[in-house]
């Protein structure tokens, strides 16, 4: 029959059942001109179909050319069929045409065009990878991992700080595939991508903190930085590629120069706790002596209101005299001088003599009133 002869509709072989060894091998491509997954054998399957057509419609009803193409027909039907495909919710559909890639197809029930014309790939697209840098798990992760049991990578880890330290960081990225199509297309080698734009992230992000931030609490910080600058590389890169996180796992000082860093460390401890006592006893002193200071200023304030004001009132007093002097000259004098005499003699000893008095020279007898003030005063006192 035609299908079993070479130049067959689409260029079959050396005929029979195998496929077409020589040339295209029909259109699932068994030769080695498919280039892809292997298809159904169309001739068997055409033969097949004819016996079963031929036993079961009555003799003669579909012979000669009829019943080819019948024949024909049904076969070109189950091609066409060969197109339906199913994306799972976890995958995503790269469809490719002649092997480039033309579409991207979500979860759910598809077509596309038979092969050879079309073929898809379906990759996991929710599966989070791990990819470390810095050091290695000396069992699968895929499998159960043991505690401490890792192997160092020197290599990825040692970086130099912002202050030109050298310390030793391992750390972990998460990521999944964004776009399958980008993924599978735009890049060649999509975990070595991520990791050599991991390391160039993490050592940016290093180099622009000094070494303390990055051994105490500015690890997370740190991380998050590293993760957006790495996104922003494989976004520049089109890879199709979602970071998911980025941990770090160990962030130290390499094991030559552990015990000078740590004489380091010490050091600058106590230097920051002779700083804190320094600052206590500042914050200490400083207050009393302000308070000490606004006590002096306030007393020399009121000190000056004082004086200002005693100098104020007696410019008034002497004014006052003035005025009445200017107005009875004699009555001030003699007022002036009755109260200057007052303040002179009130403190002095008294004597009253009487002249009319008789007896004794004219001296009156009489009690000495400042002593007796003086005794009567320490007597009340004791």
């Amino acid at each position: 029959m035609p299908w079993n002869q070479g130049g067959g509709p689409w260029g079959g072989g050396n005929g029979g059942n195998s496929g077409g060894n020589g040339g295209g091998g029909g259109p699932w491509g068994r030769g080695s001109g498919g280039g892809g997954r292997p298809g159904p054998d169309l001739e068997d399957m055409l033969r097949k179909g004819q016996e079963r057509l031929k036993r079961a419609m009555p003799p003669g009803r579909f012979s000669g050319g009829a019943g080819l193409v019948l024949v024909a027909a049904l076969g070109v039907a189950a091609w066409m069929a060969t197109g339906i495909y199913r994306v799972n919710p976890d995958e995503q559909g790269v469809v490719m045409r002649f092997g480039k890639w033309v579409d991207t197809t979500e979860p759910g029930l598809r077509y596309h065009l038979p092969y050879p014309v079309e073929t898809v790939m379906l990759p996991k697209v929710t599966k989070i990878n791990q990819l470390q840098l810095g050091f290695r798990s000396a069992v699968d992760t895929r499998f159960e991992q043991r505690q401490g049991a890792t192997r160092d990578v020197p290599e990825e880890s040692r970086m130099l700080t912002g202050d030109e330290n050298i310390v030793e960081t391992d750390f972990t990225v998460f990521w999944q595939i964004k776009d399958a199509g980008k993924y599978l297309f735009n890049i060649r080698d999509p975990e070595g991508t991520v990791k050599v734009a991991a390391e160039s992230s993490m050592r940016d992000v290093i180099g622009r903190n000094p070494i303390q931030a990055a051994l105490s609490d500015k690890r997370q910080p740190i991380a998050d930085a590293a993760r957006v600058e790495l996104q922003r590389l494989l976004d520049a890169y089109d890879a199709g590629i979602l970071v998911t996180q980025v941990q770090l796992q160990k962030v130290e000082p390499p094991a030559a120069v552990i015990d000078a860093f740590n004489d380091v460390q010490r050091a600058r401890a106590d230097q920051e706790r002779a700083r804190n006592e320094a600052e206590a006893y500042r914050n200490d002193i400083i207050p009393r002596a302000r308070g000490e200071v606004e006590k002096l200023v306030q007393e020399a304030e009121a000190y000056k209101e004082q004086v200002v004001n005693q100098s104020e009132g007696e410019v008034k007093r002497f004014l006052a005299l003035y005025n009445a002097w200017k107005v009875a000259p004699d009555v001030t004098e003699r007022r002036l001088y009755l109260e200057t005499m007052e303040d002179v003699l009130k403190g002095a000893p008294k004597v009253i003599i009487d002249p009319s008095a008789k007896g004794a020279q004219g001296v009156v007898p009489y009690m000495a009133l400042p002593e007796l003030k003086k005794s009567n005063g320490a007597g009340g006192a004791r």
